[in-house]
């Protein structure tokens, strides 16, 4: 993708919890199986994958939204397989959300209408407040249910189109991110100087600050960055660039997707 992005992939359960069972089949294995699936899609579009777990491991829920956290990633996608108090009772893909509304709606839609159209039946986006990996992570979440591991006829279908069902989660989880993108409006922004340390970034701050401009600091690549402005209109970073190159500052005029 044009721009840098990354996604937390949570495979559900794992260790010493297999999730739900049928026949001595474990959700856990199923989820890990399909998480990767679609870790490996991911990166071959470019996006930066980080998975809560890569083997047979247990994190409670909490300590796995926390990994998001640290991530600092743009979505987080957790993999689940469904089940009933009485086997082969319900059958289909669902999506779920903390609240139905803003990104973690748009990505649900997106994934859910990819599971269904290859082939499962559709149960919905359905709201679930109470689920701690939604609730506590910082960053746009939803929980996929691919299908009902204590039913036979999912569980056929989930493995016979295994690839299909990876690709239908992967490819909701990157058109989220493209309309992402094109949401994010530019900012331009005069970046006056870049530094390896910090005390010479925050004294040419303070220096252009009190001279009135609009001064802050970015940290970014490695280097401590000091810029004025954030301009929508590149007429007005332009503008700006000028004011404080005639100031004797050197200059370059960059274009960021946000305002830091």
């Amino acid at each position: 993708m044009a721009n840098a992005n990354r996604v937390i992939i949570d495979a559900g359960h794992g260790g010493s919890d297999p999730g739900a069972t049928y026949n001595g089949r474990k959700e856990k294995d199923d989820a890990l199986s399909l998480a990767l699936a679609i870790g490996e899609i991911l990166e071959s579009q470019g996006v930066d994958v980080v998975y809560t777990r890569t083997t047979d491991v247990y994190d409670t829920p909490l300590e796995k939204a926390q990994i998001a956290n640290r991530a600092d990633g743009d979505l987080f996608v957790s993999i689940h397989r469904n089940a009933m108090p009485v086997p082969g009772t319900a059958s289909g893909a669902m999506t779920l959300v903390y609240e139905d509304q803003g990104v973690p709606a748009l990505l649900a839609e997106n994934i859910q209408k990819n599971l269904v159209e290859a082939g499962f039946a559709d149960l919905g986006i359905v709201e679930r407040p109470g689920l701690i990996v939604l609730r506590r992570t910082q960053i746009p979440a939803v929980l996929v249910e691919a299908g009902f591991i204590d039913n036979t006829k999912d569980n056929q279908f989930f493995d016979e189109n295994f690839q299909a069902v990876a690709q239908a989660v992967a490819d909701g989880i990157l058109s989220t991110l493209r309309q992402m993108q094109a949401q994010v409006p530019q900012y331009y922004q005069v970046q006056v100087g870049a530094f390896r340390t910090r005390m010479p970034a925050d004294r040419l701050l303070r220096e252009l600050q009190n001279q009135g401009f609009p001064a802050f600091l970015v940290y970014e690549d490695g280097l401590y960055k000091v810029r004025v402005g954030a301009f929508q209109d590149m007429e007005n970073g332009i503008r700006m660039e000028r004011q404080v190159r005639g100031l004797g500052y050197p200059t370059v005029l960059v274009r960021e997707p946000a305002v830091y």
